[in-house]
């Protein structure tokens, strides 16, 4: 108990103190996390759109598809992407492996199906006549489309939401492509796992603390988007 309690002073004061190597860590986590979604968002609200919109064969496979993988062990996504990005692999002559964009890759590949499935749910429940009437007042495709989306955004940004809390808390393939080289691909989660092992508790409690402070922010944010959603909705 002694060594617990000074372990989380210790942590307490790391992060107080705005210790340098703790926050870069971080830093690494949140942008390599961002990236992914940044990437991600446009094609996912792309291809739920289709789905949600449009009929074609295949249509319920992919819907299928989108669901499984978002089972997918996430220590499973980062050997598959090793295996492409070592140098015996297909895609060797990047020498992107051990580097920030393997992960993000890593990452843009976990977010994916999470946030086809969530937003084609979300923009199913859409009533089809605010897609017609903004046609029917001479709006263009686009427009049309981007009234739909507004319609929708609450559950829109949940999506975006829950895929980000799930990123950036992963852990499987961050170690796999990113190697958790110090300084350059250590992030929140492939330093806990390595500071535990080491027997230094304190920077992974720190690093504990964050991602749990992180994921209350986070659902806090989704209780509020799933409320306003509803309210939304019944008006």
């Amino acid at each position: 108990m002694p060594e617990l309690l000074e372990s989380t002073r210790m942590a307490l004061l790391l992060l107080i103190t705005l210790d340098p190597d703790l926050w870069e860590i971080i830093g690494v986590s949140f942008r390599v996390s961002l990236i992914a979604m940044l990437f991600a968002i446009p094609p996912a609200l792309l291809i739920a759109l289709a789905l949600a919109r449009l009929d074609f064969p295949g249509r319920w496979l992919l819907i299928s598809l989108a669901n499984t993988l978002m089972a997918v062990p996430t220590v499973v996504v980062g050997l598959i992407l090793f295996m492409l990005l070592s140098r015996s692999g297909p895609l060797g002559e990047w020498r992107l492996l051990f580097t920030q964009p393997a992960m993000a890759i890593g990452q843009w590949l976990l977010a994916m199906p999470l946030l086809v499935a969530m937003l084609h749910s979300t923009l199913q429940g859409i009533d089809q006549r605010a897609w017609e009437t903004a046609r029917l007042h001479g709006a263009g495709r686009g427009a049309a489309l981007w009234r739909l989306l507004g319609e929708a955004r609450f559950g829109v940004l949940a999506a975006i939401v829950a895929s980000f809390g799930r990123i950036i808390a992963e852990v499987g393939s961050a170690v796999m492509v990113g190697g958790n080289i110090e300084h350059f691909t250590r992030n929140i989660t492939t330093a806990i796992a390595l500071e535990t092992l080491k027997g230094e508790y304190a920077q992974g409690i720190a690093l504990g603390t964050v991602l749990l402070l992180l994921a209350l922010i986070l659902n806090l944010l989704l209780g509020m988007l799933r409320g306003r959603g509803q309210q939304s909705l019944s008006s």
